[in-house]
């Protein structure tokens, strides 16, 4: 097969995706890679029918990559994930908006152009947790206690572009990141970005049926194949504060394999998600989920 890569310069040594294109490669396929961020790109050249089976995003939320995707896709390529579902995860206030007409556990969210208009924000939501909407890898995620605190940031702020603002969902510290990867689900967790333990490594985890089918869930709702989703264990339960279209699968066994694997499936077209089981079982730690057993407690309030 003929494989396009669009990788921003920022994730050109990461492992993901350079070893994935390298397994690609070492299996015989064609992989081409654009880097829209750092190279003139011909749109004529580069992106016309039959050109290639299937194009791959990996650029950052705000990068010119996304772009070149829909212009794929516009002209009938096949896209990894659905173009249309990228954009609807990348903006983080239509993922919020998404979410929350589909009746996922999002966190009551306020969007804005700019930082001072975030004052309207009633004292009784803080603590909040500001981010910019086109914010990844928990860049510029900040804690803010008060609106005193908040009017402090501005500056900062301001530099972000769109902002989002959610209530500070109380929890341990732990995020718990849930990634799928060829119908399957896998469990992980590591310190949260607002926490005190930055740099502490991740480990596996197993995933409590809840979590698993709210996993499964919303890659139905986003229509999202290959994606990760980070969730809080609040005191109300499970809650969803971010979803990611192509995140780093760190601590995924065999990972790179694995994303190939499933990369070649979407291309081929045979990536449908599997039909929903009967029962959810709680693998051992580390172990996947597949995505239609998790699935089934969503759908039967289980």
């Amino acid at each position: 097969m003929r494989l396009c890569f669009l990788v921003e310069e920022r994730y050109r040594r990461d492992g993901m995706p350079r070893e994935v294109i390298h397994q690609l490669s070492a299996w015989g396929h064609q992989v081409d890679v654009i880097r829209p961020g750092a190279s003139l790109t011909r749109i004529s050249d580069a992106v016309r029918a039959g050109s290639h089976d299937a194009w791959v995003l990996k650029t950052v939320s705000g990068g010119p990559g996304l772009t070149l995707l829909e212009a794929a896709a516009a002209v009938g390529l096949t896209t990894v994930n659905d173009a249309r579902s990228i954009r609807g995860v990348r903006d983080k206030a239509l993922a919020a908006a998404i979410g929350h007409s589909r009746g996922l556990p999002v966190p009551p969210t306020w969007t804005a152009a700019r930082p001072e208009t975030l004052a309207e924000i009633p004292e009784s939501a803080y603590p909040l947790v500001v981010k910019p909407a086109d914010g990844s890898s928990g860049r510029a995620v900040r804690r803010v206690a008060s609106p005193r605190r908040l009017a402090a940031l501005s500056p900062e702020l301001a530099a972000e572009g769109v902002l989002i603002a959610q209530p500070y969902v109380p929890n341990s510290g732990i995020d718990l990141k849930v990634y799928c990867v060829g119908g399957e689900l896998y469990g992980t967790e590591r310190p949260s970005p607002l926490g005190p333990e930055q740099g502490v490594r991740g480990r596996r985890v197993a995933l409590p049926a809840e979590v698993a089918a709210l996993a499964a869930e919303v890659g139905a709702v986003y229509g999202l194949d290959l994606y990760g989703v980070d969730v809080l264990l609040g005191p109300d339960g499970p809650v969803i504060v971010d979803v990611n279209d192509f995140p780093s699968f760190r601590e995924v066994p065999d990972a790179a394999a694995r994303v190939a694997r499933a990369v070649l499936e979407l291309a081929r077209g045979d990536g449908t998600r599997p039909p929903l089981q009967n029962a959810v079982a709680v693998p051992p730690v580390g172990a996947p989920v597949p995505v239609h057993a998790a699935a089934v407690t969503a759908v039967s309030g289980g």
